[in-house]
């Protein structure tokens, strides 16, 4: 609890209405959290009430608080640029932050007679700098294109101080450099190549084609083959290098974010395209789930960014959408669609990104991405609040009312908890009444929670979901018992198709198709396989139970010779078949009693 709740609840009292940003401060002064609202005094105001139902990670923010300070801005579009400069400048405890363990990247143009293009991780030293650029690979890429096209030297020779000082390198014999340590370039001619150089990588292969091609003509019109012959040889290795650039999609230059999230935390995938090629992936890990954590993201990953493409695909649309879009396009100064799909090209990147975002979130949680993305898709598909971690499902299996039997399976975090599987027979004569059983073995389980009458812990904890294999009739019936408990536990079925393969989600009410979310099918698959397979086994070792004492019975059949029949018969018709003598063959009993156990049978 915080101590100073009542003086900051009273400070929030003279707040303005006014949009703005606000900075949470501790008792050392540090800024620990940076927001924006459109109303400054009813948002500062939420975080100081009495009995907030504040996330986890809000909560323990506020706990933290001592002090807070307040920015008024114009309107809220100029407050969301604030908080985007202030949370990159202070780097706040309880704010997203990247943690990716990557920074922006720069390309640089060294300073001095005979500059190099390089890439680096920060603005060090003098020279001229373009960027910042979110994607690594793609300042790498552009570098080492125009250092190969404009055959720049790339050695750590440093010139004009090592001219002809020794012979050139392996790169000028195989016409990868053009030899400026031979001292036949003078800084004039060797500086207008970099220039050409930096408007390839500003402009693009295609503009640069076009310039140098009219430079080319020119040359010729002017009797200069030498240098004629230079650019047809530059612009034949631009198009070189576009043409191993291989375009698979539609999108030319697109970036695509999704997110995977488990119970408690939170990854994110970009994909970034340019020219229609995938050239780069950045994975970040976001800690602590949040409502309005996809947005946050957005806005920091482009903050302080010029590398922004013309499109950005995102899973969702999310708060603030409309003033990102604006604030990507004044920064850019090109129009940038902020925008989701869901089919089509697009749908098929973010699915890709989603994929990704879950493989990232598996090396953190020791999960599989399948299992994340499943249960994030069940999640949603089912209406629930945060993906089912803990799942518990039930099947009815029965032979006739002397053999009725259920099973209870239990699934963490999309995976089988075999140490929770529970079995259950019948007490009461149900005949085969399948809802009726149903009624008995989930009031038993939930009895065992709510009268705390047993030790074993997987009784005593409440599932996040519970799947019935059934339809509607089950789940109603279901629902009604946890609903008389006063348990709030989320109920739906398992419908399988006539193919015995689950096909549909079942409410009380109405069917759910689960075919065109693969990863959510498949584990729903697993698990209504898996308790079909846990009550099946079940039933049929009691049965064959039973068959063991209805043998022992005969005079002369004991359990070993009991179980003999059983492995080689397996069921009571098939016994019934057999003759007399290959009973008392396989069970190693006279023929007398081969025939009276027979006439048991068959009495």
């Amino acid at each position: 609890m915080n101590e100073y709740l009542e003086r900051l609840r009273e400070k929030t009292c003279r707040l303005t209405d006014a949009p703005g940003v606000y900075l949470m401060k501790n008792k050392d002064g540090k800024i620990i959290y940076i927001g924006k609202a459109k109303n400054l005094k009813k948002r500062v105001t939420s975080y100081f009430k009495e009995n907030p139902m504040h996330l986890p990670k809000v909560a323990k923010m506020v706990e933290n608080v001592y002090d807070y300070d307040f920015i008024v801005t114009d309107s809220e579009y100029e407050a969301l640029v604030l908080e985007c400069s202030l949370i990159k400048q202070h780097c706040p405890k309880y704010n997203i932050l990247l943690k990716d363990d990557k920074g922006y990247f720069y390309i640089r143009i060294s300073d001095g007679e005979f500059p190099r293009i390089t890439m680096e991780m920060q603005k060090k030293g003098k020279g001229e700098y373009l960027g910042p650029y979110t994607s690594g690979y793609t300042a790498k890429l552009a570098v080492e294109e125009a250092n190969k096209v404009f055959m720049l030297p790339t050695c750590t020779k440093k010139f004009p101080a090592e001219f002809r000082r020794n012979r050139p390198c392996l790169n000028y014999h195989i016409k990868r450099c053009m030899g400026v340590c031979r001292g036949r370039i003078t800084a004039e001619e060797y500086n207008k190549i970099i220039s050409d150089a930096v408007n390839y990588i500003k402009t693009g292969s295609a503009e640069s084609v076009e310039r140098m091609e009219k430079e080319m003509l020119d040359a010729s019109e002017s009797l200069d083959f030498e240098r004629a012959a230079l650019l047809r040889d530059r612009i034949a290795a631009i198009k070189k290098a576009a043409d191993t650039q291989k375009i698979i999609t539609d999108c030319k230059d697109t970036d695509v974010i999704a997110t995977a999230r488990n119970d408690s935390s939170i990854s994110a995938a970009v994909l970034i395209y340019r020219n229609g090629r995938l050239v780069d992936k950045m994975n970040f890990f976001l800690g602590d789930k949040e409502d309005d954590v996809f947005g946050d993201f957005v806005k920091q990953f482009y903050h302080g960014a010029e590398d922004i493409p013309k499109e950005i695909l995102v899973e969702e649309e999310f708060d603030d959408m409309e003033f990102v879009e604006r604030y990507l396009r004044e920064r850019s100064g090109h129009a940038v669609s902020v925008t989701t799909r869901v089919r089509g090209d697009g749908a098929r990147l973010i699915a890709l990104a989603k994929s990704n975002a879950g493989e990232y979130l598996s090396f953190k949680v020791n999960r599989t991405a399948k299992e994340i993305i499943a249960l994030d898709e069940i999640g949603k598909l089912l209406g629930l609040k945060e993906p089912p971690k803990y799942i518990e499902s039930y099947d009815i299996s029965n032979l006739g009312s002397s053999g009725i039997v259920a099973g209870m399976v239990v699934f963490e975090n999309g995976r089988p908890l075999r140490s929770a599987y529970k079995r259950f027979s019948m007490k009461d004569n149900l005949s085969q009444n399948d809802l009726a059983c149903m009624r008995e073995v989930i009031s038993r389980r939930f009895n065992h929670y709510v009268n705390k009458d047993t030790d074993d812990e997987g009784f005593l904890r409440l599932p996040d979901l519970i799947l019935v294999d059934g339809g509607k009739g089950q789940v109603s019936v279901a629902r009604e018992v946890v609903s008389e408990m006063g348990l709030d536990v989320p109920v739906f079925g398992m419908v399988k198709d006539n193919k015995h393969r689950t096909k549909a989600i079942a409410t009380d009410g109405k069917e759910i198709s689960v075919s065109d979310m693969k990863p959510a099918f498949f584990l729903l698959t697993r698990i209504q396989d898996e308790v079909h397979r846990f009550a099946i086994t079940y039933q049929r070792s009691t049965r064959k139970k039973g068959l063991d004492s209805e043998l022992m019975q005969v005079k002369g059949i004991g359990e070993k010779k009991a179980l003999k029949l059983l492995k080689a018969y397996k069921t009571k018709k098939a016994m019934k078949e057999a003759s007399a003598e290959d009973i008392a063959s396989t069970a190693g009993v006279s023929l007398a009693t081969a025939e009276e156990l027979l006439a048991m049978l068959n009495g």
